[in-house]
């Protein structure tokens, strides 16, 4: 039998400077007794109730021990097959044990409001990044309730009364419809809801406007019906599936970023030709995709120096060519972000005015505004999102905008908005009772329709 004291020394080592780490931290964690730091196993129990991570701490904590055992084991084990077994195992429970770490890590770093680049430090010297974090007195934990609300946001769905019950809307093969299940994610190992439970139908020829408080999962929504980012869904373009038929149904929707993405050296014409030979179809003919450019100038008021420099027009004008690069491959579906960000009421009115023009000729455009009152006249439609009790993105209305008044009983959009965003954010924290009533409301208008 030979003893490998290099072996044991590093072991100890380890379990020196890691547990020193965990000591280092375990006051501002609020540990009660801040020596379990020093005990196998133990430490990570400790920490585990101390940064709400109880499943992976516990698993890491019998890992911790079988490690540490298996390592001392294997100095002292002789050589052979029982040896090489052995071995085996303790690699295997130190690629887990590693792997829980970093996941454990993220978690600490989420609690003190550090960057994920310290795992850079972590991966280099796992008690590294833990001794600066504890002795460095700039590091403290956020405060405690928003960051268990930041950890637990979206983990449970609220349970609202009636909404267990609903039924989504049945698909149309006309227009764009849309049944989203739920969208999640994972992150630090848990499953996060975004929107969960929204169902509705969207006539072609209509303008709608999206609405929704910070966080309440607009452009989550967006993402999830045009496919960049599938959802459980079912999403019907007039009879196409989206998903499933994402090749060819993409080349029939347009979207319009918040931000202008074009050349400032290029000429009007030269950025709407650049975008029409990127997105029309290719058997399309040079008179037909010059006599398409001509029209969306025209309609949108850019015929007049289309030859001069993007970089010289005034921000309504980008607003307008952005808008010109994306409608000049005639969309079926126009989704547009925020295209009155920064513009004055009179060139914002214009612009939505442009985009009625466009709804009228058959087509589905959905907007995205923070200031939708000044031309709310203009839409015949307003979906809401609000963010549940739980931070869940739920289908709280949608209807025409008088029935959007009445329901909420608001005058204006943005009182709409406020009166489902929460208190701390300076809203009327409606958002539960609200799903409910538009869930009550939308199984009451299916029995009516029924009957």
């Amino acid at each position: 039998m030979q003893l490998h004291w290099t072996t044991i020394v590093t072991v100890l080592f380890e379990w020196l400077l890691f547990s020193a780490a965990l000591r280092s931290i375990s006051g501002k964690l609020g540990w009660k007794k801040p020596w379990d730091a020093w005990i196998p196993g133990l430490r990570f129990f400790a920490l585990g109730r101390s940064i709400a991570l109880n499943r992976e701490c516990r698993f890491c904590g019998i890992m911790d021990v079988v490690f540490l055992l298996g390592a001392l084991s294997k100095s002292v084990v002789p050589k052979g097959r029982v040896n090489a077994a052995l071995s085996l195992t303790v690699l295997i429970l130190f690629l887990y044990l590693f792997l829980y770490r970093i996941r454990i890590f993220l978690r600490i770093l989420e609690i003190f409001g550090l960057r994920k680049q310290w795992l850079l430090l972590f991966l280099i010297a796992n008690w590294l990044p833990l001794l600066l974090i504890g002795f460095g007195k700039q590091y403290q934990p956020r405060d405690d309730i928003q960051m268990e609300e930041s950890w637990m946001a979206g983990t449970k769905p609220a349970q609202i009364p009636g909404t267990a019950r609903s039924h989504p809307e049945a698909l149309s093969s006309e227009g764009l419809s849309i049944n989203i299940r739920e969208r999640t994610v994972k992150e630090y190992g848990k499953k996060r809801y975004l929107l969960k439970d929204i169902s509705l139908n969207i006539p072609n020829q209509s303008m709608v406007l999206l609405l929704g408080g910070s966080g309440a999962g607009k452009t989550t929504l967006i993402n999830a019906i045009l496919g960049y980012e599938k959802a459980d869904a079912s999403v019907l373009l007039n009879g196409s599936d989206v998903y499933r038929d994402y090749d060819s149904v993409k080349h029939r929707i347009g979207f319009v970023p918040q931000k202008n993405l074009m050349r400032g050296k290029d000429s009007v014409i030269r950025t709407i030709d650049d975008a029409a030979q990127m997105r029309l179809p290719k058997n399309i003919t040079k008179e037909e995709s010059s006599s398409k450019i001509a029209e969306v100038l025209d309609l949108l008021g850019l015929s007049a120096g289309s030859e001069g420099l993007v970089e010289k027009k005034s921000g309504g004008q980008l607003r307008r060519i952005s808008i010109a690069m994306e409608l000049v491959t005639d969309p079926e579906l126009f989704v547009l972000d925020e295209p009155d960000s920064g513009l004055d009421g009179a060139i914002a009115r214009e612009i939505f005015r442009k985009l009625r023009q466009v709804a009228d000729e058959g087509r589905i455009v959905i907007v995205v505004s923070h200031t939708p009152d000044r031309v709310i006249d203009l839409f015949d439609k307003v979906i809401v999102l609000a963010r549940d009790s739980g931070r869940v993105g739920r289908l709280a209305f949608y209807g025409s905008p008088e029935e959007a008044r009445a329901f909420f009983g608001k005058e204006t959009m943005e009182d709409i908005v406020m009166s489902i965003n929460r208190e701390d954010e300076g809203g009327e924290g409606r958002a539960d009772e609200m799903i409910k009533k538009y869930t009550d409301f939308a199984a009451g208008q299916k029995e009516g329709a029924a009957s």
